[in-house]
């Protein structure tokens, strides 16, 4: 979806979604009307967030605002970089291969399996008695 110069991306992870839309700025985040920094408050969450901008050279390009829920903070930080790189993708069709060559045009497949019936959880089981 284009207008005027602004893409919009869902990028998912786990069970945490983010709607992401970018426009040419200086290089603002805003996460659920929050600061990115206010709302990630851990160092390393910033960093793999801001990866696809860094690897495509576009840190202060684009403003970029982010509705995200569900999941945790590993969680939502993934959909975020999954939703960033989708749209810089429809900004600039060329920063494709870069970011496919990091990883991050497909969506993070590994989800929490299910718990099976009469087992403790999903693969631990209760403790066998032979007597």
């Amino acid at each position: 979806m284009e207008k005027e110069n602004i893409y919009y991306a869902t990028g998912k992870r786990k069970t945490a979604i983010a709607r992401t839309w970018i426009k040419p700025g200086n290089g603002e985040i805003i996460v659920n009307n929050r600061s990115a920094d206010e709302y990630f408050p851990i160092e390393s969450a910033m960093l793999i967030m801001k990866r696809p901008l860094t690897l495509t050279n576009t840190l202060k390009s684009y403003d970029i605002k982010v509705r995200v829920k569900g999941g945790g903070i590993s969680g939502q930080v993934g959909a975020i970089r999954h939703g960033i790189t989708k749209a810089l993708i429809l900004a600039d069709p060329d920063f494709r291969q870069i970011l496919k060559k990091a990883g991050f045009v497909k969506r993070d497949p590994r989800v929490k399996e299910r718990k099976k019936y009469g087992q403790k959880g999903a693969r631990a089981r209760f403790q066998f008695s032979k007597r």
